[in-house]
């Protein structure tokens, strides 16, 4: 669009006044090379994407995370230019799915100012999403107004819920990392998502700008991305009026119940099972566990947790045995036995006789399982994604991934993703303890307990023998990951 033309409509008349930002606007190419969780000790083939990004304040660029995931080369363009500057990754938050990146061109930057952000929209505020969709070489720009503002988890990733902005302006791929102005040509978020439910049409979602601030003021105190702290809890509603009362609250008393308590968490040494938080730095948290956003709007008190940063204090009011506690607490991010990601490193994998040996991961299920691991995984696993708690930060789910078929490991070859949890009598707490363990061991018999009694047993000195014509065979450059070696 011509900054010159007419703007007959107000949907086109909101466009044009974004017109002086959209030299703002660049185009991401990224150059993917993916780990391979099936086969951990190889590399996918690479791939390359487009995506969508905006310049802000100090020499750096926003985009989504998912944009320059496993990235091995990343070039932007400005609107204006017909060159692909290299830029540099600073930082990833999968969680809220941002990424900062910079150009050491001082090219890229001349001529060129910074978005201004402006404040969190109201809902029917108009937005203006600008990026690069799929379809074209030039930048697009669509129009809408925000229809929603919740708590979302903003992918498969998450450990937690953040604060998003739903529109009804069209978001397809490639715009992901483009920025949304509202009508006053400030930006007040970045497109990382459109709703492809079979349900719902012209459905968008928009990181908005108090998680943008969040991941770059953290970026700042840090120098890096340290995360979104949680509570580490597992809750439920107390909207049964029989609830409250057996557990001594008060008419005008409202909390959540704690169901389970993260042992990780620092939440572990103060809250228990059972207890009923009131409030949340002095915020009342409603039976329905939100608590008051905006004028006429309430929104999940997990928007209260994300707006603090990992290692600052809260203090949480408690209702214990029908008396009411007052805890200072220290936040931190959430420890998964299962993780979502592995920010950034290779997958870890160990062999010993053929038998490959890996530590659960969300990427993993993925990659065996596709994106419907939920429903395509075994229960057992899933089971453990949704519901497991780590013991310990370095706990880890260890499964026998696959055999490479070969005469020692005879009648084992169907043994697939069945979890590991002892080995010679000892619990395996995580793949580098069961690495230690097999390394060292002096008995005559490999005895690996497997889940629901199930058992490997190989001699010992046969086994470790075996193990080297077997990587040969199969070309695997090592028995184990690089990680495992230190």
């Amino acid at each position: 669009m011509d900054s010159n033309s007419t703007c007959s409509s107000e949907p086109v008349a909101n466009a044009c006044r974004v017109v002086p930002c959209m030299d703002a606007v660049v185009k991401v190419f990224c150059v993917h090379t993916e780990p391979n969780f099936s086969l951990p000790w190889q590399q996918r083939r690479q791939s390359s994407s487009i995506g969508s990004g905006v310049i802000v304040g100090g020499r750096r660029v926003l985009t989504n995370a998912h944009c320059v995931e496993h990235h091995t080369q990343v070039k932007l363009k400005r609107r204006d230019s017909d060159t692909k500057f290299l830029a540099t990754v600073l930082a990833m938050g999968r969680e809220c799915d941002i990424a900062l990146l910079t150009v050491s061109d001082d090219e890229f930057w001349e001529g060129v100012s910074p978005v201004e952000f402006g404040a969190l929209p109201a809902l029917q505020d108009a937005v203006t999403v600008v990026g690069y969709p799929i379809g074209g070489d030039t930048i697009s720009v669509t129009s809408g107004v925000v229809s929603r503002i919740q708590t979302v988890p903003y992918s498969v990733l998450a450990s937690s819920k953040l604060l998003g902005l739903q529109i009804d302006a069209a978001i397809n791929y490639g715009n992901s990392g483009g920025p949304a102005y509202n009508d006053r040509g400030k930006c007040v978020g970045l497109a990382f998502r459109k709703n492809i439910s079979n349900d719902a049409d012209n459905i968008g979602y928009v990181i908005p700008t108090p998680v943008i601030t969040h991941f770059i003021e953290d970026y700042e105190k840090s120098g890096k991305y340290t995360g979104f702290p949680t509570l580490g809890i597992k809750w439920q509603k107390m909207e049964n009026p029989d609830l409250r009362n057996a557990m001594g609250m008060k008419p005008d008393q409202k909390g959540i119940l704690v169901k389970r308590v993260e042992p990780t968490c620092p939440a572990s040494g103060c809250l228990q099972p059972s207890d009923v938080i009131l409030s949340f730095d002095g915020v009342d948290i409603g039976n329905d566990g939100t608590v008051p956003f905006r004028h006429g709007e309430r929104i999940g008190f997990s928007y209260l947790v994300s707006k603090k940063y990992t290692g600052e204090k809260a203090l949480i009011k408690v209702m214990r045995d029908s008396e009411v506690h007052e805890f200072e607490m220290t936040l931190s991010t959430h420890k998964r036995l299962i993780p979502g990601h592995l920010n950034g490193r290779p997958p870890s994998y160990y062999i010993v006789a053929g038998i490959v040996f890996a530590a659960v991961s969300v990427p993993y299920l993925r990659a065996e399982y596709g994106k419907s691991y939920e429903h395509r995984a075994p229960a057992k696993l899933v089971v453990k994604h949704l519901h497991a708690l780590a013991e310990s930060a370095d706990e880890q789910l260890v499964v026998i991934s696959q055999v490479l078929a070969a005469d020692i490991n005879t009648g084992y070859e169907d043994i697939s993703n069945s979890q590991v949890v002892s080995f010679n009598g000892q619990p395996v707490k995580n793949l580098k303890n069961l690495v230690t363990m097999v390394e060292n061991c002096k008995d005559k018999f490999l005895k690996f307990g497997l889940e629901f009694g199930q058992i490997v047993i190989l001699e010992t000195k046969t086994a470790k023998a075996a193990t080297q014509d077997i990587l040969t065979a199969r070309r695997i450059p090592s028995a184990m990951s690089d990680d495992l070696k230190a």
